[in-house]
């Protein structure tokens, strides 16, 4: 039976400790479902709607995380690791003095081994390894959300409890950059200036380990999280080895429970020392492996296939789940993102096709190959389960911003989707509204705009294939023509004058010289000033 909010505080390891009377109430296996859930918006109705708005509601699946069995216990196994590191710093006893007491006298000392009492502790550690994609952050940070990170205590004592607190694991697999990630993070906290105080790269390392197991102690901290542990693969010298030998300090001596997650790749920290694994193990190392074909996997993949923002629903078949565990190889993260690519692959072959937006596994098939490739190395490392390939592989970051980036592609051009038929009539009305681009160029540069309209309809006349800025170049001829045609008046001698070149000629020679120099005709008027840069309900050239 499920535990009700009013059974917690009468446990009798957890009676008078306001670190733990403060927090949510433990939630049982069904209430933990469904807080964790997190289904995305959906509405049958949507589907009528036009593809770029169709769009944006396929990218709620971004978000959608369905809770497992194996989600379920690393709730209850959180909630355990929290408590129970409370139980032995409860602050209306004298044992929290103390610590707080050792605390002063290790950053004297420089040393997390110092002081002169001996408080046992209740404190555990957790491991939790698993393959990428598999949801280990998403469900550590759905399970974060359901505690407020900062209990402010106002009687009996003065204290502002920090019940949680995440770091990433430094790639240099440094305990000093783990302190001063620490000391930014309580400063978003708490609003306070810990970094500037105690994070400084002056300060040795050892002094800066100490302060941060302090203020662990004076602000309760109830359990910290280390994620993308495996970063310490990588870490050269000492430092992977005094990194793991700090945290282990952290959870025996100040008895802060501490939660390292990371991929496959970090098994071998926790394989290599026999101590680092006993302490990883207090509740349990959780190796969350991808999904196998079985229930597990056909209840994920129901739920998601409900929701299709495709025009016709299409059934799921057994060829289709066959098909998506073959492409995916059973990790969640891949499977969604096939899930969304293949619907917006389906809507846009239906645009420019006119076809149903029907799914079926050729399909899944051709949008794993046009843009699962960025992942190929790993997913032929899992179909053949090379176990030391897949140890290469264990980053899908790329992907997810491969996803990204073809969504923005798509989005901004929804238009090109689908082309509507013109309208002849309505495109004449169109044109009869607006202003002729030629005209207006023309009466621009000077030409008075009957003299112009002349001028555009018989040059058209003559070159009707031809280009707004072609047109242009072809009126100096015509206006000089008429000029040549001319008879004489009179007997006198006409005054020989300096030809006067044609307004028209200059557009010419600009556009030709800027054609040489390597820009458009237009944009050359438009440097020259001959033509104002068009926009939305202009007449120049467009």
């Amino acid at each position: 039976m499920a535990s009700s909010p009013t059974d917690i505080p009468l446990m009798p390891e957890f009676r008078d400790n306001p670190f733990i009377n403060r927090l949510p109430p433990q939630l049982s296996q069904r209430k933990a479902w469904q807080f964790l859930s997190d289904p995305p918006e959906f509405s049958p109705a949507e589907r009528t709607y036009p593809i770029h708005l169709r769009m944006n509601c396929l990218y709620r699946l971004r978000r959608f995380f369905e809770p497992l069995e194996h989600h379920l216990r690393l709730e209850s196994a959180f909630s355990v690791l929290l408590r129970q590191g409370y139980v032995s710093r409860n602050p209306l006893q004298t044992d929290y003095i103390r610590r707080l007491q050792d605390g002063h006298e290790r950053i004297l000392a420089r040393d997390l081994t110092a002081g002169r009492h001996y408080v046992g502790g209740t404190a555990e550690g957790f491991a939790l390894i698993g393959a990428s994609g598999a949801g280990k952050s998403t469900a550590i940070n759905r399970i974060l959300s359901y505690y407020p990170q900062v209990i402010t205590h106002d009687e009996p004592f003065s204290l502002q409890q920090v019940v949680w607190l995440k770091l990433d694991c430094p790639h240099q697999g440094s305990p000093k950059q783990l302190c001063m990630h620490f000391f930014q993070e309580l400063d978003l906290a708490l609003g306070t200036r810990t970094f500037a105080q105690f994070g400084k790269t002056r300060n040795p390392v050892d002094l800066m380990m100490a302060q941060m197991a302090q203020l662990a102690n004076r602000h309760a901290l109830g359990v910290l999280i280390i994620d993308e542990i495996q970063h310490l693969t990588l870490a050269k010298g000492v430092g992977r080895d005094a990194l793991l030998n700090f945290l282990v300090t952290l959870i025996n001596t100040i008895g802060i429970p501490v939660i390292t997650i990371g991929t496959m790749g970090a098994l071998s920290l926790f394989q290599d020392d026999f101590r680092q694994a006993r302490r990883a193990n207090g509740l349990g190392c959780a190796v969350w492996e991808r999904l196998r074909p079985g229930s597990a996997w056909d209840h994920f993949v129901e739920v998601l296939w409900k929701y299709q923002w495709t025009r016709q629903e299409t059934p799921l078949t057994d060829e289709i789940r066959q098909i998506l565990y073959e492409e995916s190889q059973g990790v969640i993260d891949v499977l969604i993102k096939l899930f969304m690519l293949a619907q917006l692959q389906v809507m846009e072959q239906s645009a420019f096709r006119n076809t149903p937006e029907v799914m079926d596994a050729r399909l899944f098939r051709e949008t794993a190959a046009r843009h699962l490739k960025i992942i190929e190395p790993m997913m032929r490392a899992l179909k053949t389960n090379n176990q030391r390939e897949i140890g290469k592989y264990d980053d899908l970051r790329p992907l997810d911003s491969h996803v990204w980036q073809v969504f923005q592609n798509a989005m901004p051009q929804p238009e090109s989707f689908l082309p509507p038929a013109p309208d002849l009539d309505s495109e004449k009305d169109r044109e009869s509204d607006e202003v002729d681009p030629l005209i207006g160029a023309l009466v621009q540069v000077g030409l008075a705009s009957d003299l112009a309209t002349l001028m555009a309809a018989k040059v058209r006349a003559l070159h009707p294939d031809a280009s707004v800025l072609d047109l242009i170049g072809y009126v100096p001829a015509l206006l000089q023509e008429p000029a040549q045609a001319a008879p004489k008046k009179g007997n006198r001698p006409a005054r020989k004058k300096a030809p006067r070149k044609p307004a028209v000629s200059r557009i010419s020679d600009i556009a030709r010289e800027g054609q040489e120099a390597g820009r458009s005709g237009e944009e050359s008027l438009i440097a020259a000033g001959l033509v104002r840069r068009p926009h939305f309900g202009d007449a120049a050239l467009c």
